[in-house]
């Protein structure tokens, strides 16, 4: 039986069933609440959508109080970017800022963006020089200067290049950097466009210096070690993999309390799998609650079989075999 959305119309997950013809009249579901675009506002998220065990408090707790950033390390998907999310919401502070590491990441795209071609071709368009159209904050460089506390969350450090830890230290253990293109232009403030959509920052001879440190979570997946100078000046925590209660209390916060009771033998066959002492598999949450989801529907298959085959579609492993 299929399910009905929130205007009583019947709706189903099965709109494609590969005969060619073409169909009309269907209703897709609503999609899960952390598929909703756009993005919903912090206020209408969830009240948690993370739940920390004891050390990890210990630790976000000694981060925020001595100032230093908090390094989660451990596999994909078990929630170490979701700390940074759950930070923000319980400290009641605004959104979190991202910076999503690649290899081509350098320490300037954090801090600031200059584009040097686009005010050339301004100038010599309007023979007008506004330098401060062409700078814009990085993650890093907006968390710096807010005059109030930002929660900054840097994504999976270890896919950066060799050097990037490095150039980190300096910039962290004082809390301030340097605009070069402005440090040379005048000593006039200039109002900087941030990385997110918050108020200008003014900015006077290019010298940004924080007033209150942002609470800064780095994440890594553990493909690369960090040099001891960089380790001895973070909080550092390895991300446990959660148990079945855990699991439930994860899934109740983003499905709610029904779900999670009726996922029970679900939940407790994940927590077996990524558990495992031989051989754990490499699953994310969020094929948990995808599966969860999709088998508590009223028109999940019943077919024994069939449900195995959509489980595994939905948990497959993250490394390859």
């Amino acid at each position: 039986m299929a399910e009905q959305d929130a205007d009583g119309a019947a709706t189903t997950w099965r709109v494609f069933t590969g005969d060619g013809e073409p169909k009309t009249g269907y209703r897709l579901p609503p999609p899960p609440r952390w598929r909703t675009f756009p993005i919903p506002e912090a206020k209408t998220k969830p009240a948690v959508v993370y739940k920390a065990y004891p050390r990890l408090v210990n630790a976000i707790n000694l981060a925020i109080t001595l100032r230093r950033p908090l390094l989660l390390t451990g596999p994909a998907g078990v929630g170490k970017s979701t700390v940074a999310e759950a930070i923000a919401r319980e400290l009641a502070l605004d959104d979190v800022l991202r910076w999503n590491v690649t290899s081509r990441s350098t320490l300037e795209e954090g801090l600031y963006r200059y584009d040097a071609l686009g005010r050339l071709q301004h100038v010599q368009r309007t023979r007008e020089d506004a330098l401060q159209k062409f700078l814009r904050l990085g993650p890093l460089g907006t968390a710096l200067s807010s005059p109030g506390q930002r929660v900054l969350l840097i994504d999976e450090l270890d896919k950066s290049d060799i050097d990037l830890p490095g150039d980190l230290l300096n910039v962290l253990e004082r809390g301030e950097f340097e605009i070069e293109e402005l440090a040379r232009h005048d000593t006039s403030p200039m109002s900087i466009r941030p990385a997110d959509e918050s108020a200008t920052v003014e900015i006077e001879q290019g010298r940004v210096a924080c007033s209150v440190f942002p609470i800064i979570v780095i994440t890594s997946n553990g493909e690369r070690e960090f040099p001891p100078a960089f380790l001895r000046r973070c909080i550092r925590e390895k991300v446990e993999i959660p148990d079945a209660e855990r699991l439930k209390d994860i899934v109740a916060a983003h499905l709610g309390d029904d779900l999670a009771g009726q996922a029970a033998a679900l939940i407790t066959d994940f927590a077996t799998k990524i558990g495992s002492p031989d051989r754990p598999a490499a699953l994310a949450i969020d094929q948990l609650l995808n599966t969860v989801l999709m088998m508590t529907r009223e028109d999940a298959p019943t077919d024994g079989k069939e449900r195995e085959q959509i489980i595994g579609l939905l948990q497959r492993e993250l490394r390859e075999s």
